[in-house]
């Protein structure tokens, strides 16, 4: 069907058909008159009306199908057909083109300006299909990904460094750097990044091939690339943005730098590693416009949140967030410290790095070369009059030994460790060397955590179990298969067709009791961890883990790989 010929007018259709009253019209109205938003969307915002609800409207009034356009079967070839410029400024994306029209995917079908631009780029007659703002904005960002740009981008630097293989450093220094291929190739680079919600970037040397991968939920995604002799020209690149010395190669090298990529703020932190065919460099990526995330935000269990936030609201006292790296320990610690950061309240932190900076609290980042450990930074923080303190990270005796004195004269103090879970981090600071009389005066609360794998809610369905699952189920939990309805993702275009998007947190949170204080006391790892693992409301990360599995949230194959962890 072609495109309406006649402005449609939205509001008083709805009116006429009672869908809203003519008040909220009005106000609608006056509110888009503020925003500039269209009035459906200024509907949906204001919760007249549901944008499912508007937009099946639309495909009645107008004939044309309301598409799901998640589980549309798209072929990139076609999409791409419609240059991503126009996609993105009408809100549109092209799903079906034959010698006589084409099918286009819209968010506003009403628009005539924007039919008409349409119309006279792809010079064949439009087919509308109507569908979620949301979904397309979505599809347009997995249609127009930037990797085969990053193919062509890297083809480009191969053939120029190729001509002009001995003025590398010229050429990635020179004023007129933003035409450089390889700048172009980095920004692509970080605008795929951005698209794919990557947390992390590797760029790694083989012998013949670059490995580009992205780390999504954790979990890397690869592209390969032949010009293996662009590396060096990307090491250099990524070298000067840090301001770091692009003659050594031989040392390990860390740096960071920020960029807006897509409206987005982020802040890079780069490490380099000499590997045998080069140097490898992974950039962790912190998207600074998002935000920090409060308690509630976190996931955790009701329960724990509740027994978690009366420690952190103690005057005094040492309290231990542990995990493996990328298990998001500072993000749980920058939510508890928002949650604490009063004007009557004095923060320090030594951290390495600051992540994210904090209003109001004073944050001090380490640096080893001169000297700055934590340990130092820990001593004069305690002169600076702080009534909460941070440590990024207890890595040896002197800096647990001054954390733990400065929690039992009269500091709240948070801090990480890396292990494996609650029960074994009190015997890990025993270990250190730390006297069991002391620790047990220091330690109110030890919170451990992971990170597991959300199935995708969009193409979320019930799902059988293989053989395996099944019976580490019923040896671990004596659960049987036919307990639990499992679910899976199938695959969609909102989750890259994986199954999964997002992550959630699996927390373990100990409560030091009397029985526990006393095995510490005795210096008593073994009955510190038999007393810990019965402690009243203790529970395991794959018990709360299987929580989620129960409620459809997770998979039993994502359990079983935190359970081996």
């Amino acid at each position: 069907m072609e495109y309406p010929q006649k402005k449609i007018r939205i509001g008083d259709l709805l009116v006429q058909h009672r869908i809203i009253s003519h008040e909220q019209l009005m106000t609608a109205l006056a509110e888009q008159k503020k925003t500039g938003r269209k009035l459906g969307r200024t509907l949906v915002d204001l919760n007249y009306i549901s944008e499912t609800d508007l937009l099946s409207f639309l495909s009645r009034q107008l004939q044309i199908p309301f598409l799901d356009i998640s589980q549309y079967k798209r072929k990139p070839e076609i999409c791409k057909e419609l240059p991503e410029n126009l996609a993105r400024r009408f809100r549109v994306m092209l799903l079906e083109s034959n010698a006589n029209d084409v099918l286009l995917a819209m968010a506003d079908p009403t628009d005539l300006m924007g039919l008409d631009e349409l119309s006279r780029v792809l010079k064949k007659r439009i087919r509308q299909a109507v569908v979620r703002e949301s979904d397309l904005l979505t599809a347009i960002d997995q249609a127009y990904r930037r990797t085969e740009e990053i193919s062509n981008l890297a083809d480009q630097l191969s053939d120029e460094l190729a001509e002009n293989q001995f003025d590398l450093n010229a050429l990635l220094s020179s004023s007129e750097v933003s035409d450089a291929p390889v700048v172009k190739l980095l920004q692509s680079i970080f605008e795929d990044a951005v698209q794919t919600n990557a947390s992390d970037i590797h760029i790694e040397p083989d012998e013949n091939v670059l490995r580009i991968r992205q780390r999504v939920d954790g979990v890397l995604n690869e592209q390969v690339l032949d010009n293996i002799n662009i590396a060096p020209a990307l090491m250099v690149r990524l070298k000067l943005m840090c301001g770091l010395n692009i003659s050594e190669k031989r040392l390990p090298q860390d740096g960071r730098f920020s960029i807006r990529v897509k409206n987005k703020a982020l802040d890079v932190r780069l490490s380099t590693l000499p590997i045998q065919s080069g140097e490898s460099v992974v950039m962790r990526i912190l998207d600074q416009s998002k935000g920090l995330l409060d308690l509630e935000q976190l996931g955790m269990p009701a329960d724990l949140l509740g027994r978690f936030k009366t420690h952190i609201r103690n005057p005094h006292g040492l309290i231990l967030v542990t995990g493996p790296t990328g298990s998001g320990k500072t993000t749980t610690l920058y939510a508890a410290l928002s949650s604490v950061n009063y004007p009557q309240t004095k923060i320090i932190t030594a951290e390495d790095p600051v992540e994210y900076s904090l209003p109001r609290i004073n944050q001090a980042q380490i640096n080893d070369k001169i000297g700055l450990t934590f340990a130092s930074v820990l001593r004069s923080a305690l002169r600076q009059d702080p009534d909460v303190i941070l440590v990024g990270e207890i890595r040896d005796r002197e800096t647990a030994e001054i954390a733990v004195r400065a929690s039992i004269t009269g500091h709240l103090v948070f801090s990480t460790l890396h292990t494996n879970g609650a029960v074994e981090t009190a015997t890990r600071l025993l270990d250190m060397g730390i006297e069991g009389y002391i620790l047990a005066s220091a330690l109110k609360v030890i919170v451990a955590q992971r990170l597991v794998r959300k199935i995708c809610d969009r193409c979320a369905q019930i799902a059988q179990i293989n053989e395996g699952q099944s019976i580490w189920l019923e040896k671990s939990f004596n659960i049987r298969s036919g307990d639990i309805v499992f679910k899976k993702g199938a695959g969609c275009q909102y989750c890259n067709h994986i199954g999964y998007r997002g992550r959630v947190g699996v927390y373990e949170l100990l409560e030091l009791r009397h029985e526990t204080l006393d095995a510490l006391r005795r210096n008593d790892s073994a009955g510190f961890i038999t007393a810990a693992r019965a402690t009243p409301g203790f529970k395991s990360f794959t018990e709360q883990a299987l929580e989620l599995v129960k409620q459809g949230t997770t998979t039993v194959h994502e359990i079983m790989r935190i359970s081996e962890s």
